[in-house]
């Protein structure tokens, strides 16, 4: 019994730094990372082992040290609300100095990976987007503006940037077409959650946009940005990045968000938001791997 509990300490301890790591959000930005690499090489070929690794590894480090310092920045914030009171900051079960210093050295790691063994143009643009995440958009923007989602959104689309700067050591329109999607992407996302989260928000003291601005606003930008949303997302056809299979799958998936989008529009209910920003997810990945896939059928 003794050495079970002496066990469950450490592995307990470790659990509570992997949580502020936010893991399910991390595996997405790591997964659209990886795409931009293999999207980044040339049809046909693949990514160097090393420098898949290398980035995979060093991307997903900087981004973990990005979402504990949010965790950090947040925990009051975060001890009001349903969906992250659970977190080990508000639990009392980490402390802000063991989370700064964890977020310190997994970020530190992250960079020199990046650094040695990928190229600096990547290591620096992980940085920036660490910088972005971290401190422009959760110290700045989000308690300030309910336009916090969209500037900030900048900072999530970044993945496969940084995964195609990894493999070709420079950023070409093809990778800013990635980010545009992205970026189209985190409005609908993070407002479909805000409309069911909207009394939470406004607790916690943060002007999202249906706290500031009304669910019926909040419902109209749902629709307009999924919009653009599925406008962007056909542009790795229009510029010849994608072939038929892609167009095919961006549709078809455009096409689902956008009846949850006008679903949300004209007879909202909190189901339905839920199922939307869902479904959003299963959206993002669907369609960077539909691109992964059509990138490699031989045309």
């Amino acid at each position: 019994m003794s050495s079970h509990v002496a066990l469950q300490g450490p592995l307990h301890r470790l659990r509570q730094f992997y949580e502020l790591t936010k893991p399910r959000v991390v595996s997405l930005i790591v997964f659209c990372a990886v795409i931009g690499m293999f999207l980044g090489t040339p049809a046909g070929e693949w990514v160097p082992l090393g420098v898949l690794l290398a980035a995979t590894v060093g991307i997903a480090l900087v981004a973990g040290a990005a979402a504990a310092v949010n965790c950090l920045v947040e925990q009051k914030i975060d001890a009001v609300m349903a969906r992250t009171r659970a977190r080990p900051l508000p639990r009392g079960e980490l402390t802000s100095m063991q989370t700064l210093f964890f977020a310190a050295i997994i970020g530190g790691a992250g960079m020199w990976l990046l650094h040695q063994f990928v190229n600096p143009l990547t290591a620096w643009l992980t940085f920036g987007t660490f910088v972005g995440y971290a401190v422009i958009y959760t110290v700045i923007l989000k308690p300030a503006t309910p336009q916090n989602i969209v500037i900030g959104g900048a900072s999530g689309a970044m993945p496969p940037v940084l995964g195609w700067a990894a493999v070709t050591g420079e950023v070409a329109p093809q990778a800013l077409i990635l980010f545009l999607i992205i970026f189209a992407w985190t409005p609908p996302h993070f407002w479909s959650l805000a409309l069911y989260r909207t009394q939470e928000y406004a607790r916690a003291g943060l002007p999202m946009l249906p706290v500031t601005h009304g669910r019926k606003f909040t419902q109209l930008h749902v629709l307009l940005y999924t919009v653009i949303l599925v406008a962007a997302s056909l542009m790795p056809f229009a510029f010849g990045m994608s072939g038929w299979l892609y167009l095919a799958a961006a549709v078809l998936l455009g096409g689902v968000f956008l009846g949850y989008a006008w679903m949300i529009f004209r007879r909202y209910e909190d189901a339905v938001a839920r199922a939307a920003f869902k479904y959003s997810i299963v959206y993002l990945a669907l369609l960077f791997a539909a691109l992964l896939v059509d990138h490699y059928i031989p045309r």
